[in-house]
């Protein structure tokens, strides 16, 4: 049950518990608005424990990670470009 799931379970019990004037046969709307409430205590207890438990665990760490480790550049290509120069006496192209 999720954190949100349980914090509608606690807002609709305390709606049947407390603003609901209806009244079945063999039935106690406020009883079944408290059980709702608690059950979605319960969850709520629940899911926080699971995420606290879920954020603490760490795996085991196999080789440290260097953070400061240095990786070369390649190295830079020069290219060259050789122009002709045009003689004004050659005709154009």
């Amino acid at each position: 049950m999720t954190i949100a799931g349980s914090i509608i379970l606690i807002m609709l019990g305390a709606i049947l518990t407390w603003a609901v004037e209806f009244d079945l046969a063999g039935l106690d709307i406020n009883v079944v608005g408290v059980i709702l409430m608690l059950g979605g205590l319960v969850g709520l207890l629940f899911g926080i424990y699971r995420i606290t438990v879920t954020r603490r665990a760490v795996g085991p760490i196999d080789e440290p990670v260097h953070r400061h480790e240095i990786i070369a550049e390649p190295e830079t290509r020069r290219t060259t470009v050789y122009e002709e120069r045009r003689h004004y006496d050659e005709p154009p192209l």
